[in-house]
């Protein structure tokens, strides 16, 4: 009997081993799939803006040139032609006895012609002008913007009851899939149309990745503590993306071009495909009646930082002449402080309350927002910035928690369903938020538009002080500590055998 106890407290410890080990490779592929999804969301955010103006002025360039040509053109004019595909600038001249035209150089270009453009890699940076042109970029790009969380929006909803029915990997994978066919139309596609498109497209592949994603992680990590932990750890990943897209996607569109940003995310995403092949397993959860309550938060809190992406860079191309690189990098201290934030506040949350944490990065996203349209340069985003990202950082490293504690509390637990309600809110946020923000900035200002968000989150926070005791049902609460229990008889048990 001695050797048989004894076999079985080992067969025990080593399903505790790798049940241990399965959660952390399960954290990895969540962790990985929200880091991509996310510098997919915010990779575009420098790019857009000025990709689309850049076509948009050039387009308009040559129609006013052809309005205005004639075929009298008098001896001696130069002409400028402009490339879409490469940056150079040509004036051509004919002479009353001479029809060849005379390819100048650069230099001699800007100096014969008053039309000619900056070219793309000079070192002085590019200023538009602040025209009726550049302000219609704001609902151009504000629709392109919410069209991903938009049509996330629609599909939340079959998502949840779907990874319910044929489990978490299947919807993880055809996330993947979907987000790597959505990375390949942004690198390729230089219509408004086609990058209309891929966005919309990388929506649905979103909604997969982030519901499965959640629900995994719920299911796998069934303590509170350690679920608010691992949750934070996969926020983190979210967080990195959002830190790594716009720096790096300004940075490889000024000195690269369009197309490698893209193709480098194609490739991580494809690594990631891989990863999920090999590590996950299939798995099938049911799931009975499922509620939340106050989503808003998220939905309001992540509103705030939608309506500066189309926003932002716009307003800074009419006030501060940045360089192209710069429209990405003022979204730095946002991403770094929302990493920092979902890090300290998975743990820190538990402890102190996870309502007052949402309660007060409510608050200092509005405090933050407002004083945006204060900054004069790009140094003056700094510290605003900063509070925005952290501020979204308390919010949704204390709600995501917290919606997996009310299913626990009064439901099965089972999570796919309560995390598409909770995605559904996310994308309610990145929806209205370029699609309104865009038109509310053209009609009425950027600062104005800030002032907007910042008010309404400043408004909603007490909101969050009714999550302080959430009701639940008694016999839940009683078959939860029963579970503890012989949670914690096995683990002594276990723990005395091995020292015996």
């Amino acid at each position: 009997m001695g050797r048989l106890d004894t076999l079985r407290e080992f067969n025990l410890f080593s399903w505790m081993r790798e049940e241990r080990q399965s959660r952390k490779l399960t954290l990895v592929i969540v962790f990985i799939a929200l880091l991509l999804d996310n510098m997919l969301l915010t990779v575009v955010v420098p790019i857009i803006p000025s990709y689309l103006y850049t076509v948009d002025d050039a387009v308009a360039n040559m129609a006013k040139n052809h309005t205005t040509a004639s075929p009298h053109t008098p001896s001696g004019t130069f002409h400028t032609i402009v490339s879409l595909y490469d940056n150079s600038v040509r004036v051509t001249s004919r002479g009353p006895m001479d029809s060849t035209p005379i390819t100048l150089d650069q230099a001699q270009a800007v100096s014969l012609s008053t039309s000619a453009l900056t070219p793309h890699n000079s070192t002085e940076p590019d200023c538009p002008k602040a025209d009726d042109q550049l302000l219609n970029e704001n609902v151009k790009v504000g629709l392109l913007f919410a069209s991903k969380a938009t049509v996330q929006l629609i599909t939340n909803p079959f998502i949840g009851p779907l990874t319910n029915r044929i489990g978490y990997q299947i919807p993880m994978f055809a996330g993947f899939c979907i987000m790597f066919l959505s990375t390949i139309m942004f690198a390729f596609s230089s219509s408004y149309t086609l990058l209309f498109l891929a966005r919309s497209l990388q929506g649905v592949g979103s909604s997969c990745s982030s519901v499965a994603g959640m629900g995994m992680l719920a299911s796998v990590y069934t303590d509170d503590e350690e679920r608010g932990n691992a949750i934070g750890i996969a926020l983190g990943g979210l967080a990195m993306g959002v830190l790594l897209g716009p720096p790096f996607g300004s940075i490889m569109y000024e000195f690269v071009g369009k197309t490698a940003p893209f193709l480098i995310l194609a490739v991580l995403a494809v690594l990631d495909g891989a990863l999920q092949l090999f590590i996950l397993q299939p798995s099938k959860i049911h799931l009975s009646s499922i509620t939340f309550s106050f989503p808003g938060s998220i939905c309001f809190a992540n509103m705030a930082i939608a309506m500066l992406e189309p926003a932002l860079p716009i307003w800074m191309m009419e006030t501060m002449c940045p360089r192209k690189w710069q429209l990405g990098v003022a979204f730095l201290p946002a991403s770094i402080s929302y990493l920092i934030g979902t890090n300290i506040f998975g743990v820190l949350a538990h402890k102190m309350g996870r309502w007052l944490c949402s309660l007060i990065g409510m608050v200092l996203v509005g405090v933050s927002i407002l004083c945006v349209p204060f900054a004069k340069d790009i140094y003056g985003l700094i510290l605003p910035n900063f509070g925005v990202g952290f501020a979204i950082g308390m919010v949704d490293s204390s709600m995501m928690p917290i919606m997996g504690y009310l299913v626990d509390l009064r439901h099965v637990s089972v999570y796919g369903t309560v995390y598409a309600i909770a995605d559904v809110a996310f994308c309610m946020g990145f929806a209205l938020g370029p699609s309104a923000g865009g038109a509310i900035a053209k009609n009425i200002g950027f600062p104005w538009l800030m002032t907007i968000i910042g008010v309404v989150d400043i408004l909603f926070a007490p909101l969050c002080y009714f999550l302080r005791s959430p009701p639940g049902r008694e016999e839940k609460m009683v078959k939860r500590r029963e579970r503890n229990s012989r949670h914690t008889l096995i683990m002594r048990h276990t723990l005395n055998g091995l020292s015996v």
